[in-house]
Formats: structure tokens, sequence, C-alpha cells
């Protein structure tokens, strides 16, 4: 396990071959509900090559743009909910991207990148015939790897733009529209609103939340 210390943010970061993890700078608190947040089109935009305005910043080869209230919303979770990132990006991205946009005074009680993913593989049927091999893989979240850190399922979400990556537990799944640059964007605001009438519910996979927007 390697450590890489942020200095701006005073934090420390493990990054090993099972994932990236925040050390627990923080007690967890399980009292909450956890909020697993994505990144890529859920928080952010990032893309090779710059938009008709400038980003917020560079990873890698990637201008990232930040979705509009993306602060407002992050406090807002904090309040009412523990929370965690977990993307399906590479480790070492989503290292540098979490140490850009989530403030050192929020807890996380874990960040993940693709290396906790799960690779399931895409089955193509072509002329009432199956393909095996004209198939590939897609990282999927399964969220049974949480239950080893003390979380229940009944009190997790996950807030993804992609519905396939939580397609295994689609009752604990919010699906935002993918943000992809626009600046009159404003999903997160809805949506912030609508996870704290979740904050205390006691199964949230009993909640129908395919219409959260309604």
């Amino acid at each position: 396990m390697e450590e890489d210390y942020a200095p701006h943010t005073g934090t420390f970061w493990a990054v090993s071959n099972v994932g990236i993890c925040l050390f627990k700078m923080h007690a967890i608190d399980f009292s909450k509900t956890l909020l697993i947040l994505d990144l890529d089109e859920t928080l952010i935009h990032a893309t090779p090559n710059v938009l008709d305005y400038e980003p917020a910043f560079q990873v890698f080869e990637y201008h990232i743009y930040l979705r509009p209230h993306l602060s407002t919303f992050l406090q807002t979770c904090t309040e009412h909910f523990t929370l965690a990132v977990w993307s399906s990006a590479g480790d070492n991205y989503v290292n540098e991207v979490v140490k850009q946009i989530i403030p050192p005074t929020i807890p996380l009680a874990f960040v993940w990148g693709r290396s906790k993913c799960t690779m399931r593989a895409e089955h193509i049927f072509e002329e009432d015939h199956y393909s095996p091999h004209l198939g590939h893989h897609r990282a999927v979240k399964l969220l049974k790897k949480v239950k080893s850190l003390g979380f229940r399922l009944e009190r997790t979400l996950i807030v993804d733009d992609s519905p396939h990556k939580a397609k295994f537990n689609y009752g604990n799944a919010i699906y935002p529209k993918p943000f992809e640059g626009d600046r009159a964007d404003d999903e997160l605001l809805a949506l912030g609103d609508y996870l704290t009438t979740l904050k205390d519910v006691e199964n949230v996979r009993k909640i129908e939340k395919r219409g959260w927007r309604n």
C-alpha cells in the first residue's frame, strides 16, 4: 500500500490494489443512511477537450467541470447522510478528483475506484443466436461490499447516472441525468431536496425512486 499526502487538505489517502480508501480521520456515523456518490457525469464532467468555458481544474489529460450547485449539494448531504464516493474510473484519477472537489471538512466513509468494481460480461445476441465472443465487460458496483464495513443495505443509497452500474441493487439506486457541462444544469438542487426526504427512512429499498423528479 502506498500513501499519498495531500498538503492542501491535510489528509492522508491510501492507494492499494483493492481501491482507494480514506484513512478514518473521522469516526463513521452508522446512525445515518450511507449515501454513495458517483463522480463522472454525476458530480463532474471530465473531457480531454476544453468546452466553451474554463474548467475548474485538470487531472491528467482531462479537463474537469464541476456540476452547478455541487458545493451546496455536498453540504446538504453531509448534514443528513454518511457520505462515500465510488466511481468506476481508474483509482488514481478518482483519488485526484476527490482531493479537489470534497472539502476536508466533509468526512468520507470510503473512496473507491474501479478496482472495487466487479467486471461483468455483457452478452450479445445476433441473428437469433448467442455470440459470447462479441460481448464485452462493464464495471458494476455490488453493494454487498459495503456490508463488510458495517453498513446495512436497507440504509444505503447510491447515486449514479449509469443505471447498469447499480443494476444488481436497483432498490438502493437513484439515477440523476448525466451532466455534460451545461452551466444551466440544476439537477443537484432537485436531487438534494429529494434525498433529504429519505434521510430517516428505515428501508430505502422499499421506496420507489425511479420517478424521483416528479
